[in-house]
C-alpha cells in the first residue's frame, strides 16, 4: 500500500491510488410451474416442461413486497455485523434464472435496502453493511439482465466507497463503518477518503470473511452489469458526477484544502497538498477506464451483440454532462447526492471516450479556477495515466 506520496509505499493505513497496484431467459413453452414452499426469504422453483435448459425460479411475494418497505428492506439485507445473516442475504438475491420480471424484482429490492432514504439524507450503517452483503453475495455471480440497472443504483449511491477499494484486506474489521470511524483524525486524514460527510457510514468493500466465503469486489461487479446499457450508463454518470464533485472542492493549487503541513497518516512517508488528491484522481479516472475496458470486452466475447446500438442506448439513458463550479465549494454531501448532483447540460462529444470526457471537465475547472499550468499539466498526465491502465490492465 501506498501513502499521499507519489512512489512511497507505506502500511495498510495509508491506502494507494490504483498506479501502485495492478491487479485485478430462459423462455416458457407451454410450461406448468409447481410452486414449491418457501420462507420471506427463501426463493422457490418453478419447473418447466422444457428440457431446453434449467428452470427459473419464482421471486415470492413476500420478497418483493421488501422494495416498497426500505426498512425492512434493509433489515433482510443487513448481515449483521458478525456477519451472521450473511448465508440469508445470499440466498435471497443470487438468482441466475429469475421468471418473470422476478430480476427486475430483485433490483428493486436491492435499491430499497442500501440506498439513502432521500436526498440529503447520508447511509446508516445498516444500509452500508446490506451494500456491502449484496456486493459480496453476488460476486462472480451471472446477474441476470434486469436487474443490472438496480444494482448499477446501488453502486453509484456509494461511488465514494467503490471509487477506493483496490482489494481485500486483513487489516478491515467489518462490512462497513460508522461515520465515527470514518472521521477524519487530528491531523485531518481518514482512510475513507478526503471531503466526506458527516454522520454518513460507509461500506469497506475491502473486508474479506473467508470463513462465509465473502469477498465483495465492486469492479467484479461493475464488469457483470456494464453490459447493460442503462446499467452501464449510470455507473458513467456516477463516476464523472464524482470527478466533478472531487475537483471543485480542491484548492485552486489543485490540493486538499485540509492538508496540514508536517502532519501525515500513521505510517505514511512525507506527503504533499497535492499527494491524497492525485490517489483519488488515479482512483476516479481508472474506475472511467476499467468501465471502457468492461464494454471492449462484452463486446469482443459477443454479450454486446452490437457495440453502435449499445453506445446509442448508453447515450439515451445518460443524464448529461458534469462540470465543476467556478468556484470552491466546501459543502459535504452524502454520496447519494454527490451520484445523483444536477447536469451542467447535454454530453458533447463520443461518449466511449472517457479520457476525453475527463479531460474536458478538468481544463474547464482550471481555466475557471486559474490553476497553474505546471500542475494543471501534471494533473492530466495522472488522469490519463490511471486512465489507461484501468483501460487495459485488470484492476
Amino acid at each position: 500500500m501506498r501513502d499521499g506520496g507519489q512512489d512511497e509505499q507505506v502500511d495498510a493505513d495509508a491506502r494507494p491510488g490504483r498506479l501502485a497496484l495492478l491487479r485485478r431467459h430462459w423462455l416458457l413453452s407451454s410450461a406448468v410451474a409447481l410452486v414449491l414452499l418457501a420462507t420471506a426469504t427463501a426463493v422457490p422453483l418453478a419447473l418447466a416442461d422444457s428440457g431446453d435448459g434449467p428452470p427459473c425460479r419464482e421471486v415470492p411475494a413476500s420478497t418483493r413486497a421488501l422494495a416498497k418497505d426500505p426498512a425492512a428492506a434493509t433489515r433482510a439485507l443487513d448481515p449483521g455485523d458478525d456477519m451472521s445473516r450473511f448465508p440469508a442475504v445470499r440466498e435471497l438475491v443470487r438468482h441466475e434464472r429469475p421468471c418473470g420480471d422476478g430480476a427486475e424484482a430483485l433490483g428493486a429490492v436491492v435499491e430499497a435496502a442500501t440506498r439513502a432514504a432521500r436526498p440529503g439524507a447520508p447511509h446508516t450503517v445498516a444500509q452500508a453493511r446490506a451494500a456491502y452483503a449484496v456486493v459480496a453475495a453476488l460476486d462472480w455471480a451471472e446477474v441476470p439482465d434486469g436487474m443490472a440497472p438496480g444494482l448499477a443504483r446501488m453502486l453509484a449511491d456509494y461511488v465514494v466507497d467503490e471509487a477506493r477499494y483496490l482489494s481485500p484486506s486483513d487489516d478491515v474489521t467489518g462490512p462497513a463503518a460508522t461515520s465515527e470511524q470514518a472521521a477524519s483524525d487530528e491531523d485531518g486524514y481518514s482512510p475513507y477518503g478526503r471531503f466526506l460527510a458527516p454522520e454518513e457510514a460507509h461500506a469497506d468493500f475491502e473486508y474479506t470473511r473467508p470463513d462465509l466465503d465473502a469477498e465483495a469486489d465492486p469492479d467484479r461487479l461493475i464488469e457483470e452489469v456494464a453490459r447493460n446499457p442503462e446499467a452501464f450508463a449510470i455507473l458513467y454518470d456516477a463516476e464523472r458526477a464524482y470527478f466533478a464533485h472531487y475537483l471543485e472542492r480542491l484548492t485552486s493549487q489543485g490540493g486538499d484544502p485540509d492538508f496540514r503541513p508536517g502532519k501525515e497518516p500513521r505510517g505514511a512517508s512525507t506527503s504533499t497538498a497535492t499527494s491524497w488528491p492525485d490517489n483519488d484522481l488515479e482512483d476516479i479516472a481508472g474506475r472511467i477506464g476499467s468501465l471502457m475496458r468492461h464494454r471492449a470486452a462484452h463486446a469482443r466475447k459477443g454479450e454486446i451483440p452490437d457495440l453502435a446500438a449499445f453506445d446509442r442506448a448508453v447515450r439515451r439513458h445518460t443524464r448529461g454532462a458534469y462540470l465543476p463550479a467556478v468556484r470552491r465549494l466546501t459543502t459535504r454531501p452524502p454520496m447519494g447526492d454527490i451520484a445523483d448532483r444536477p447536469v451542467s447540460g447535454q454530453l458533447r462529444g463520443e461518449l466511449a471516450d472517457g479520457r476525453r470526457q475527463l479531460f474536458a471537465m478538468l481544463d474547464a475547472w482550471a481555466e475557471a479556477r486559474s490553476v497553474p499550468g505546471a500542475r494543471a499539466a501534471a494533473m492530466r498526465q495522472i488522469i490519463d495515466n490511471a486512465y489507461v491502465l484501468g483501460l487495459w490492465m485488470s484492476i
